[in-house]
This record gives structure tokens, sequence and C-alpha cells, in this order.
């Protein structure tokens, strides 16, 4: 199984951070924050959480890098 995926930790990393955070504002962020904020994106028009698709969802997003997300953000965001 490959490791890294275009310079990120993997997929979901390359992918979350492309899809909700390629364009955040500035300030400083933490792993937390960009956590809740991912989740509540995702699942913001989903009433049942407890489907197989949601499943599938926090399956996916269990593999992201928040740390490495919010470090590339905060780097971004002192230049």
């Amino acid at each position: 199984m490959q490791k890294d995926y275009n310079g990120w930790t993997n997929y979901a990393t390359w992918r979350i951070n492309l899809e909700i955070f390629d364009s955040w504002g500035e300030g400083e962020v933490d792993a937390d924050i960009l956590k809740e904020h991912a989740e509540a994106i995702t699942f913001m028009d989903i009433e049942d959480t407890n489907t197989l698709c949601a499943g599938y969802a926090r399956a996916f997003m269990s593999d992201v890098n928040y740390h490495e997300i919010a470090n590339a953000i905060n780097e971004r965001n002192k230049e």
C-alpha cells in the first residue's frame, strides 16, 4: 500500500485538504479544530449518521493526518 500521495501522508489527507481546507483563511489552526470542521462539513446533510455511507466516510476520515494539514495551513499563513 502506498504510504504517501502527492506529497501528503496519504490519499485521505490529500483529498480532505484539497476538498475542504485548500482555501482556508488566515489565522493559526490546530488539528482538533480542523477535524471538527471536516466532520461538520461531511455530515451536515446527513440526518442518520448510522448509515453505511456515513460509516464509510468515518473510516476514510480516520486516515486523515489533521496535524499535517494544520502545519501546512499555518506555514502558508505565515507567508
